[in-house]
């Protein structure tokens, strides 16, 4: 047992915070490996080095939380990482889906960051260390993540057109980004997916908000930024189940490509 989750006392909260830093640790992992692909395809060499090294730092992240609650299990970070199936994952299934172009992956990446933003300043503030402190420094390194989804989604979209006038290519293309955050959103309330583990954190004061107002301060954060593109927040029910290791079958294809190296040498390391 890692020293993050031996000082817990009580099995029942000890569980819950082990289950909830694996959701932060596969969140990083998956939407890092996703950010991987766009390796030498992206739309220009500086973005195309932007989200390659955004992809390093998530998955960067993912190992730093794997490690709170690994350490010294056998297999250690590369066992949580590539040594189980797809249903123990416990990533939000946005993560998981395939890029899907360029704006399908600026509009996860902006609406990921506003959670992920907030996610780690309520962990900065659990008041358990070594956690709470390697929580405000992701925090800080995530920021930046924030910034350059941020700038492209408004260079994606555009300033809003004028009404009075027809289709533009600003039009054009802010039609396209509407498309992938119709397509990311319901997904994307899948981030505030609970279980039984949130209700035992917050009652031992390690979780400092509910799931609803999470929600409430994650769309207080994103709107603004949606609302100044020119896009609609739709209005759809949350997809749900990957906090509870259902998945769809492209987590499968992709945890089969992460895990290649490790399934042919397991004594590898990432």
């Amino acid at each position: 047992m890692s020293a993050a989750l031996a000082t817990i006392a009580d099995p029942a909260v000890r569980a819950a915070f082990r289950e909830w830093l694996l959701r932060v640790a596969d969140d990083e992992l998956m939407i890092g490996h996703r950010h991987s692909e766009w390796t030498g395809v992206g739309p220009d060499i500086e973005s195309d080095v932007a989200m390659s090294s955004i992809a390093q730092e998530e998955l960067g992240h993912a190992r730093l939380i794997y490690e709170q609650i690994a350490a010294d299990e056998p297999g250690g970070v590369d066992r949580l990482a590539f040594d189980r199936p797809p249903a123990e994952f416990r990533n939000a299934v946005l993560l998981e889906q395939p890029n899907q172009g360029w704006e399908f992956s600026i509009v996860r990446l902006a609406l990921y960051e506003a959670f992920e933003g907030h996610r780690l300043a309520l962990l900065a503030r659990c008041g358990h260390e070594p956690v709470a402190s390697l929580a405000a420094t992701l925090g800080r390194e995530e920021r930046y993540h924030g910034l350059f989804a941020g700038t492209w989604l408004e260079r994606l979209a555009g300033p809003p057109a004028p009404q009075s006038r027809g289709q533009t290519q600003s039009g054009d293309a802010r039609a396209r980004v509407q498309a992938a955050l119709e397509a990311a959103w319901p997904y994307a309330l899948g981030f505030f997916e609970t279980t039984e583990a949130d209700g035992t954190l917050l009652r031992a004061g390690l979780l400092g908000e509910s799931a609803e107002r999470q929600r409430e301060a994650w769309e207080a954060s994103v709107r603004p930024l949606l609302e100044r593109c020119g896009l609609n927040v739709p209005a759809a029910e949350p997809s749900l189940g990957g906090r509870r290791g259902v998945h769809t079958p492209d987590l499968t294809q992709m945890h089969t490509e992460m895990t290649e190296v490790w399934r042919s040498d397991p004594e590898a390391r990432w």
